[in-house]
């Protein structure tokens, strides 16, 4: 079931999510709508390994704005630090976003449950596209699980700034 924007409002109230800072003017009917923070991360090299660290580059936003490239992804994140011990966040595009041709959370939308930090976006854009700190790109949705919970504890808890891929580490550590 999904949480309705006055429902996330409460639940924020009630310490059983986070969503900082926060925001009225941006809780939406069934979302809260999240901003990027001043900072993109790009993949420098030609091929991605999946059984590698993949070199980056991180860059700052500057006042004019940064063209995002197609054919290329880009990793953004959230002003906001967000997550839940009770609830799961979705993230989305804003379709504002979405008409611009901007893909904003490329497949990977889903959060685990009790993973809290900034999150990171994954850009993708069809034509080139100008974006901004401080935009209002994406929106988080709120549901409620069923069954048991168990908490995420995994290698992206607790992230700030843009986070590259570390699928790498799974292969480490699964032995293969």
């Amino acid at each position: 079931m999904i949480l309705t924007g006055p429902q996330i409002a409460r639940e924020r109230e009630n310490q059983r999510l986070v969503l900082e800072p926060f925001d009225p003017a941006r809780v939406q009917p069934n979302s809260y709508d999240l901003a990027l923070g001043p900072t993109l991360a790009y993949y420098t090299g030609e091929v991605l390994d999946t059984r590698q660290a993949n070199a980056f580059a991180e860059v700052e936003i500057p006042d004019e704005g940064f063209v995002l490239e197609p054919d290329r992804i880009y990793l953004g994140s959230s002003v906001e630090r967000l997550g839940s011990e009770h609830l799961v966040p979705i993230i989305r595009s804003r379709s504002a976003a979405a008409r611009l041709g901007l893909f904003v959370h490329v497949t990977a939308d889903l959060i685990d449950i009790g993973s809290i930090g900034q999150t990171t976006f994954q850009f993708h854009a069809v034509q080139p596209v100008r974006v901004h700190a401080g935009d209002c790109l994406a929106q988080v949705t709120f549901w409620r699980p069923r069954g048991r919970i168990v908490l995420y504890d995994g290698k992206y808890q607790n992230s700030r700034g843009p986070q590259p891929s570390q699928i790498h580490l799974d292969a480490v550590g699964a032995g293969r």
